[in-house]
């Protein structure tokens, strides 16, 4: 190896370690602030002199965290589910069928994805006020699931477009139904665009706090964001409580992740090795 490429490799490896270090450093001040009583005024970029776990007891009783994360978990693992499920079984028949109509609808579909969630806020709140959705599993549920929708249908057809459709023509050849071939040939085909999905949707809805402030208003209810959002008032901020329940929110994330990343690594690479 050159001295030349040697020096880049090692200006590359630099690069990354900075970025992986900027990522980190939310992480650092977040468990820094958890870790201080409010009566430590010393600067966030100083590590706690002792171990403060005051904050996480405020953060579970008073935030209500536990019952929050359970919540997400209970809205993620649906919603992600739903659309996944309906994005495919959508997408298949835009992909295959190219007719002018459907290409009407794959473009409304993407069109509809220009659209700011809060502009149709109030419509939204009104139509499931109405038909009784709002602090319901069900109501945000299905808020989600068709926010998320449209990318979900687009991506999935997309894919599905640069499959040779000579596999379901041997498929019906040996008496397989559409369906058949769908469940049978297609979708052990779509691990990558699947693993695409299912990280795209899982984090914003986890994420999510603009739908689920105004659609889950009781404590009982509320998800994990509007949670850490109830310790900023205008009457003033707990700072430490509001970190320790951000740390808390990001656990389940990262057993998620551990648990499931070889699967997630597995969908990429079956996807760059297809490209």
């Amino acid at each position: 190896m050159s001295v030349l490429r040697r020096g880049a490799v090692f200006a590359a490896g630099i690069v990354v370690v900075l970025i992986a270090l900027a990522q980190l450093v939310p992480f650092y001040v977040a468990a820094t602030v958890a870790l201080k009583p409010r009566t430590d005024l010393s600067t966030r970029w100083l590590p706690p002199t002792g171990l403060y776990l005051g904050n996480f007891v405020t953060a579970i009783e008073r935030g209500g965290m536990l019952t929050a994360v359970g919540n997400s978990v209970i809205v993620t693992v649906a919603a992600t589910a739903l659309v996944v499920v309906a994005g495919a079984l959508a997408g298949y028949p835009l992909a295959r069928r190219t007719s002018r109509w459907n290409t009407v609808v794959l473009m409304a579909f993407v069109g509809s994805l220009m659209i700011p969630p809060l502009s149709i806020l109030v419509p939204i709140y009104s139509l499931m006020n109405s038909l009784g959705g709002v602090n319901t599993y069900w109501g945000i549920v299905l808020i989600m699931v068709s926010g998320q929708l449209p990318l979900s249908i687009f991506l999935y057809a997309s894919f599905i477009k640069a499959i040779p459709a000579s596999l379901e023509e041997a498929a019906l050849l040996d008496g397989a139904n559409r369906f058949q071939i769908f469940v049978h040939v297609i979708m052990p085909l779509l691990k990558p665009v699947t693993a695409t999905v299912v990280i795209i949707t899982g984090v914003f809805i986890w994420n999510d706090y603009q739908m689920s402030l105004y659609m889950l208003t009781t404590k009982q209810m509320r998800t994990i964001a509007p949670a850490i959002g109830s310790f900023f008032s205008q009457q003033g901020n707990n700072l430490g409580a509001a970190a320790a329940a951000s740390l808390i929110g990001v656990i389940p994330v990262v057993i998620a992740y551990l648990l499931l990343q070889k699967q997630f690594m597995k969908g990429m690479l079956a996807g760059a090795e297809k490209g």
